[in-house]
This record gives C-alpha cells, sequence and structure tokens, in this order.
C-alpha cells in the first residue's frame, strides 16, 4: 500500500494505448490511491468509462455537465482535489492544448486549473514523436515543471518499431511510487557527468566513434536533477532530447575536447560520473581534404588519446566521489575492480557487452556496481532510468561521503 490515501487524477486521452489506463487505474487502486478518471472526446472511441469506472471505483467524467441532470464537473475543484494529475496516454493533440493553453475539453481545463504536479505519459507513433512541433511541444510542458515519462521503444501499433509507446503502468507506477517517496538527497550539490561517443576526425568527412547513445548517461543527470542536483553535462555527439533548460550543457566531439571542459569543471564538483564511451585512440594526423580512394589497402597511424577519468583522478579532493563506467566482454569483473583502482574510482559501473538489452543504444539495461571495499550490487535487467536509481543509491552510501 504505497499510496495509502494519495489522491490521483488520471487523465486519458485519444490513443490505441488507452487500453493501457485500465491496467494502470487497477495497479494505483491496488497500491492505495484514491483515482479519479477524466477522458477527453476521442478517449471514448479507445475504452469505455464503465471499464474504468468500474476499476476506479468512481464515476467518469468526460464533459463539464451530466446533460441528463446538469450537475457540474468543477474542473477546478478537481484540480485542488489531487495530490498528482497523470495524463496516460497523452496524445500529440492534447499535448499540442496543454502547451499553448487551449481549453475546449474538461482534461484541459482541469490541466489548466490544477494546483498539483502533472506527470505525462506521452504516446504517438515514431515518426509524430519525433516531428520537431512534437518535440517542442514537449520540451515546452517540461518548462511548465511537467514530469515528462518518455515514451519508450518497441513495437508500434503502425507495425513500425521505435519510439513512441507509452511507458508501461507497471513503470509509471513505479515513477508515481517515487514522486511520493522522492527526497533531495543531493540537494545544492554540484554534478559533472560525461555523456555519449567521442567523434575523432581521420578527414572532413569522416571519424573513428562507437555506438554509444548516451541514454544511461542521461538517465543519471535526470536522477540527479530530480533529487536536487545542479548538473553539469559535457555530451558528445548524441542525438538525444536535451533540455538545457534542466542542465549546464557542454556540446563536444573529439576525446580532447571533452577532456578540456571536464577539466574546466572539475575543481568545483561534489560528483562527477565518467559515462562517456570515450575513443581510445584517435589518427595521428588529421587530413584536410576528403581521403580518396585506390587500389591499395589504407593504413591509419593512431595516436592515444588522454584518459579523462585517470588524469582528473590524479587531481581528485578529499570527499569528491568519482563514478567509472566499465564495457568488458572478457573476465569482466577483474577489469573492471582494475580500472576502480587506476583510475581512482570510489565505485564503478560495470557493463557486459554480452548480455542481451544491455549496453549501447538500449533503453534498459543491467551493472553490477562495484565499490572500493569490494560490496558489490547486481541490478538485474532494468529500465536505465530504474539504474539511474540505484547507481545514485549507490552513491549516496559510498564512505568517501558518508
Amino acid at each position: 500500500m504505497n499510496l495509502q490515501g494519495k489522491r490521483i487524477l488520471l487523465g486519458v486521452t485519444g490513443s490505441i494505448a488507452a487500453y493501457k489506463s485500465a491496467q494502470l487505474t487497477r495497479l494505483l487502486i491496488k497500491s492505495g490511491a484514491e483515482v479519479q478518471i477524466i477522458m477527453s472526446t476521442s478517449a471514448l472511441d479507445f475504452i469505455t468509462p464503465l471499464t474504468l469506472a468500474t476499476l476506479s471505483k468512481r464515476p467518469v467524467f468526460s464533459d463539464f455537465s451530466d446533460k441528463k441532470t446538469g450537475e457540474w464537473n468543477n474542473h477546478v475543484e478537481l484540480g485542488i482535489w489531487a495530490d498528482l494529475f497523470i495524463v496516460a496516454p497523452l496524445s500529440a493533440n492534447t499535448l499540442a492544448k496543454f502547451a499553448n493553453g487551449l481549453c475546449d475539453n474538461l482534461l484541459s481545463a482541469t490541466y489548466l486549473s490544477a494546483r498539483c504536479p502533472v506527470m505525462l505519459a506521452p504516446a504517438m507513433d515514431l515518426d509524430m514523436y519525433q516531428h520537431s512541433a512534437v518535440r517542442a511541444n514537449l520540451n515546452k510542458v517540461k518548462s511548465f515543471g511537467n514530469i515528462l515519462l518518455d515514451a519508450e521503444s518497441g513495437e508500434l501499433a503502425s507495425g513500425l518499431s521505435g519510439q513512441g509507446r507509452m511507458v508501461e503502468p507497471e513503470h509509471i507506477l513505479a515513477h508515481v511510487e517515487n514522486f511520493f517517496t522522492q527526497n533531495n538527497d543531493f540537494l545544492d550539490k554540484k554534478i559533472m557527468i560525461t555523456l555519449g561517443p567521442t567523434q575523432e576526425a581521420i578527414d572532413p568527412v569522416r571519424y573513428i566513434s562507437n555506438q554509444s547513445s548516451g541514454k544511461m548517461g542521461l538517465a543519471i543527470a535526470n536522477a540527479f536533477k530530480a533529487r536536487g542536483a545542479e548538473v553539469f553535462l559535457v555530451a558528445g555527439p548524441v542525438t538525444l532530447p536535451i533540455n538545457s533548460g534542466d542542465f549546464h550543457l557542454k556540446k563536444v566531439k573529439s576525446a580532447a575536447e571533452m577532456y578540456q571542459s571536464a577539466q574546466k569543471l572539475h575543481a568545483q564538483m561534489d560528483f562527477c560520473v565518467f559515462a562517456a564511451a570515450v575513443a581510445d585512440y584517435a589518427p595521428a594526423e588529421v587530413a584536410t581534404e576528403k581521403l580518396k580512394k585506390d587500389d591499395s589497402q589504407m593504413s591509419i597511424a593512431l595516436k592515444k588519446n588522454v584518459d579523462i577519468a585517470l588524469e582528473l583522478g590524479k587531481a581528485k579532493r578529499p570527499g569528491q566521489v568519482h563514478v567509472g563506467f566499465a564495457l568488458e566482454t572478457e573476465k569482466e569483473e577483474f577489469y573492471a575492480k582494475g580500472k576502480l583502482d587506476k583510475k581512482n574510482f570510489d565505485l564503478i559501473v560495470l557493463n557486459s557487452a554480452k548480455e542481451a538489452g544491455a549496453g549501447f543504444q538500449h533503453d534498459t539495461n543491467r551493472v553490477k556496481i562495484i565499490h572500493r571495499d569490494g560490496r558489490m550490487t547486481d541490478s538485474g535487467l532494468a529500465l536505465k532510468s530504474d539504474i539511474a536509481e540505484l547507481i545514485l543509491d549507490e552513491i549516496k552510501n559510498a564512505p568517501v561521503w558518508i
């Protein structure tokens, strides 16, 4: 009964994902919450009010008034009543209304009247979710202080596969429980996080890089921000939607650029998380013109890049916490523990490149968090957002900071 006595408004909009609202309602009720549901008119085409009323044990509202009795469904009172307003699924249409203050139904009127925090779980097809207008609206509602649960990746109703699926009800429940138990244990702490790959130029159009997406680093950044920290991101070339309003963001390309930016920030940081997949080597010389192919083989001389974590580890001051990452394919714990010692980390997060659903590009991951004193925690396969919370809990309990 983690949500005992909590009052939750659940908004349901016109999306094929509306069927998931029944399971979400069931989970919220089972956890002890009181749930009042408001449906948009278009949502009525996807799931019946009777289903949701039965599960929530309350009448479902979709109009400003009851047409039979004339009784007013007071959107102001609804907004005052709730401890949290969740809209799941959130369609592109309703998102646009929220972002621009449009108010033509009970759901949007309640949103504009709500005094409680708002949690949004968008759901739409791949191309819609990536459209610049939708991305702008998502950033806009985030700027209002709304909690945005980014869509998950997977098979979509259109038959395409990619990002756009509404966060699963079980995951939304976890976010809701975390919301009501969240703490500010990193309040006013300064955090530097490196994330993503680096690109080491060969010529004006080619480079050496890797498959890092930066998703794990961004998940950690979001978790730190939610716990009150001031977060500084040094981001390699990633395609992730990073809201610069949430973080101090420095975009870089090469390992040298990442080192220069991280070095400037390092001394003032309380915590440094080295989550970037920095290229170990770079071309010794960068061609000024595009290299032409011919029938012979080509060899490119490489030079070793600066080891950012190693160099900054030498400058680590007492009380400062360094967290490293290791992606290994063999003797995984052995090599990770070696890096832990060599680079002066307080703890290291070990990924296995052989683990299905873990590592680069995935929304999920599985890690082992290894401390200097030998303690080790295995996350099991989980969403990167959940693993980020686990990493923060481990950082919080690191002996150097306690």
